[in-house]
């Protein structure tokens, strides 16, 4: 079951609006990176469901979460379908985050008083997710929409809350960017696990990295 609430999910959300975005199929990388990301200031990590038995990476992860980072909301990415969503919730999955919208996984996460961040692109996306009782949307992918889409969004939806996944870079020029035009937060993958830096499980480096990035929201 989820140690989080969603309600309280959403404030630690804003409160470090930074969510690394990771897979690996290596249990000690993955612990190695959420480590990292923990003690950099990260309290919302989304591990995604992108390889053969992810799910029992994911549940390794859970299990230590809970003993040792006190406070971190450990979520489900790439979650496409209800069944799937359900196994990661029972794995403990604190948050569920999808690539598209899914009114059976916005169902099943209602039930479960779980927060749900699914992907939208569009105005009518974000509007059914609403309905749906979604309460922060993951715009994606982000490269493709651009900031000029969530700075529209202050229109026709100025109670939208949107978090930008891909297209976002761990520097002060990109991040000024989506935070300017109104981004809550941010999800970053790759941009911050460097291949290199994983094959030699620089640990510290992927530390001072999400550091600074958490620092110069804080600033923003």
């Amino acid at each position: 079951m989820a140690r989080t609430t969603r309600l309280a999910l959403y404030q630690t959300i804003r409160q470090v609006p930074l969510v690394p975005v990771f897979y690996h199929p290596d249990d000690d990388i993955c612990l190695g990176v959420v480590a990292a990301c923990y003690r950099a200031g990260v309290r919302a990590f989304e591990f995604t469901n992108r390889g053969d038995f992810a799910h029992e990476r994911f549940a390794n992860l859970s299990r230590i979460c809970a003993k040792e980072f006190p406070g971190l909301a450990l979520g489900a990415g790439t979650i496409l379908d209800a069944p799937t969503a359900a196994l990661y919730l029972q794995l403990g999955a604190d948050f569920i985050v999808g690539p598209t919208f899914s009114e059976e996984i916005a169902r099943l996460c209602n039930r479960r008083k779980v927060a749900y961040m699914p992907g939208c692109a569009t105005l009518t996306e974000i509007t059914t997710a609403h309905e749906w009782g979604v309460e922060i949307v993951k715009v994606f992918p982000g490269e493709v929409l651009g900031p000029s889409f969530i700075k529209s969004l202050s229109g026709p939806l100025p109670f939208a809350s949107a978090m930008v996944t891909g297209g976002v870079e761990p520097n002060r020029e990109s991040l000024s960017k989506w935070f300017t035009a109104g981004a809550v937060a941010v999800g970053m993958g790759s941009q911050l696990f460097p291949k290199d830096v994983l094959a030699n499980r620089a640990y510290n480096k992927i530390e001072e990295t999400v550091n600074e990035v958490v620092r110069i929201i804080a600033e923003l």
